[in-house]
């Protein structure tokens, strides 16, 4: 006899699993780097990147954190590929899968110290894991911000401007973010660069979010009979 699940499409819903996660990662990462950091003594939001609560005893916890959210990332981006079998959606894809791989990677290498934190550090130390997790924050940024203006392509292809022009504007806030946020860290306006440090990381997650939430909604049913 015919099962309850004769007409579920598998695969669909895997995919659909999948890209749920892209909606998952931001807030995770987001809440539980909160959590962190004002739990962690000595650590100001204000003045210090969530990365180096990478640092100290248990600094494992961000590393976890920032790991976890690399995977969810990764997840993200197979589900895209899965429901954009074109040039575009493998594009969005892999350049998404990119920056979950530089999220795990970020989470290997730790940041170098800064004045102040961890608390009685001098900072200006200079390692090779500190140039590697600014290297591998750096591939991730830029292919976050590139995944999204191959986003907003493909949303202007099926009649999506909307969400193409927040697609763009996403990517790029994630671009000055860093870009900003690298240039002013350490200085005397330091916690303009923190702030849009949080910029480029709030705006990453947007995107991923939006365009994870949209896809999903844009791929097959799972149920055969409800597709259409």
């Amino acid at each position: 006899m015919p099962g309850p699940d004769d007409d579920l499409d598998r695969g669909a819903a895997a995919t659909r699993s999948l890209l749920g996660w892209g909606v998952v990662a931001g807030p995770f990462y987001v809440v539980v780097g909160l959590v962190l950091a004002l739990t962690r003594p000595g650590f100001e939001l204000s003045r210090h990147a969530l990365s180096l609560l990478m640092l100290g005893d248990l600094g494992w916890l961000q590393r976890a954190n920032l790991a976890l959210t690399g995977l969810m990332v990764l997840a993200a981006a197979v589900g895209i590929v899965r429901a954009i079998r074109s040039g575009r959606g493998l594009a969005i894809g892999v350049l998404t899968g990119v920056h979950g791989v530089a999220l795990v990677l970020s989470a290997v290498f730790a940041p170098d110290p800064v004045a102040g934190f961890p608390p009685g550090s001098a900072g200006g130390e200079f390692s090779l894991s500190g140039i590697l997790h600014l290297l591998f924050g750096a591939i991730g940024f830029v292919a976050i911000a590139v995944a999204a203006f191959a986003h907003a392509a493909w949303s202007r292809g099926v009649g999506r401007p909307r969400v193409a022009v927040l697609s763009v504007a996403l990517g790029v806030l994630v671009l000055l973010g860093f870009a900003g946020g690298a240039a002013l860290s350490g200085g005397p306006a330091a916690s303009a660069g923190i702030a849009l440090l949080w910029i480029a990381v709030l705006a990453q997650f947007g995107w991923l979010a939006r365009a994870s939430s949209q896809i999903y909604a844009w791929s097959p049913h799972p149920l055969r009979s409800k597709r259409g």
